[in-house]
């Protein structure tokens, strides 16, 4: 499956599934990222940590263990 660090600049996706456990899921789920979410990635900084995106409406900054636990479809150039 594919996950939300995959996602390349300029890419949005469909949030599928969260598969982190804990405090980590909560905290994913409270930023607004569930299930159906349309996602669009805008940046990534040079050594990949952390990736900043668009989350309904605002803006959002990951990081690359967070973005690992999102498991995503529909990956579309925006």
């Amino acid at each position: 499956m594919t996950t939300l660090r995959d996602v390349k600049v300029g890419q949005t996706c469909t949030v599928e599934r969260l598969t982190g456990t804990g405090a980590v899921k909560r905290r994913i789920m409270d930023m607004g990222v569930t299930k159906k979410t349309q996602v669009l990635v805008h940046k990534v900084a040079p050594l990949g940590d952390p990736i900043e995106v668009t989350v309904r409406g605002y803006e959002l900054t990951l990081r690359k263990d967070e973005a690992q636990c999102i498991e995503v479809t529909d990956i579309a150039r925006a």
